[in-house]
């Protein structure tokens, strides 16, 4: 049996998808996933994925580029397509996939919910699923598999950019470091870089190096952390998804915002201390019960727009003296690895 993973963007949401992708093949299923591009590096060349299927992201969408992607999902002849997104365009893409079967959330679970019309087989969620790694898995239930409370994560690995990453950090002098990450794709869910730079005087008091890590675009970001250091910040190379993957392997912690970054080191098993606003941390939070999150909760929570006036701002009420305290809790807790390295 064949099946189609429908969940095209972000990085986090990809990597939360991941548990799915190991409970199908578990279960004896081949897998296909359509991707976006921004998220296509965790998924290509996966050996748990017989084929990744790129479709085009908003600003390369075009008659051309759909239908090149049209005919290669058809080409797969997948017996299901699982739209795990909730959105139209999650939803069309597994219609246009040609599978007969298309399973997907009923209206009240997805972000978009008119979309539900395209979906052939609609799943309610119980209601004591409240993480968005379990809604995903719930997903399985009409295919006969049974996976939440799945946490498995098959992250790619290999031995030469593992070693290329160690040799990095040492010519870096890193050994005990903590990752600082203040990038992300929402603005509004994001903490200051000031405050990033305060963590790391903080750090270095007591005894730890920090190196901060960036994405494209966020060169300035970063600069405005390691300037807010005072010389206690390591500003780390440019990087791709997957090296950032095997520096946070060998990071004591990382603190982050809801990033994909942040969701990445959880996969990895790495310690984090999650920074949180509008949106819910019991859904897409740390799943760890060992991993700690500080929180302002505005009045529009759980809150997924990009801009909100409500919770405008909500952000710069976590101060850092409130996150190094949390900090210091969390490296308390010894590391417990939860990744798959594949």
């Amino acid at each position: 049996m064949k099946a189609l993973l429908v969940r095209l963007s972000s990085i986090g949401d990809v990597v939360h998808t991941l548990p799915v992708l190991a409970a199908l093949r578990t279960h004896g299923w081949e897998a296909g996933w359509a991707v976006e591009p921004a998220a296509r590096p965790i998924l290509e060349h996966h050996p748990l994925l017989a084929h990744t299927v790129p479709i085009p992201g908003a600003r390369a969408f075009g008659f051309a580029n759909a239908r090149i992607a049209v005919e290669a999902l058809r080409a797969q002849r997948y017996d299901v397509a699982l739209d795990l997104q909730g959105l139209w365009k999650s939803a069309a893409w597994a219609r246009l996939s040609g599978a007969p079967r298309v399973v997907g959330y009923a209206r009240a679970w997805r972000r978009e919910p008119l979309s539900s019309v395209l979906v052939r087989e609609l799943s309610d969620l119980p209601p004591d699923l409240p993480h968005v790694i379990d809604k995903n898995l719930a997903l399985l239930r009409p295919l006969g598999i049974e996976a939440v409370g799945l946490r498995e994560f098959p992250l790619l690995t290999n031995a030469a950019r593992a070693s290329a990453t160690a040799t990095d950090l040492a010519d870096l002098g890193l050994k005990d470091f903590v990752v600082l990450n203040p990038g992300g794709g929402w603005a509004s869910k994001l903490w200051s870089p000031e405050r990033y730079g305060e963590i790391a005087r903080g750090l270095r008091e007591r005894g730890l190096q920090t190196l901060v890590t960036w994405g494209p675009g966020e060169e300035r970001l970063a600069d405005r952390v390691t300037g807010a250091s005072e010389g206690a910040v390591v500003r780390c190379p440019p990087t791709t998804l997957l090296e950032y993957v095997e520096i946070v392997r060998r990071a004591r912690l990382v603190v982050a915002a809801d990033t994909g970054p942040l969701h990445l080191a959880c996969a990895a098993g790495t310690p984090v201390v999650g920074i949180y606003g509008p949106t819910d941390p019991a859904r897409n939070g740390p799943f760890s019960p060992a991993d700690r999150v500080v929180r302002r909760t505005p009045l529009c929570s759980p809150c997924h727009k990009r801009r909100c006036r409500i919770h405008e701002g909500v952000m710069d009420a976590i101060t850092a003296p409130e996150v190094l305290a949390v900090i210091d809790k969390r490296l308390g807790v010894a590391k417990a690895p939860q990744s798959v390295a594949v």
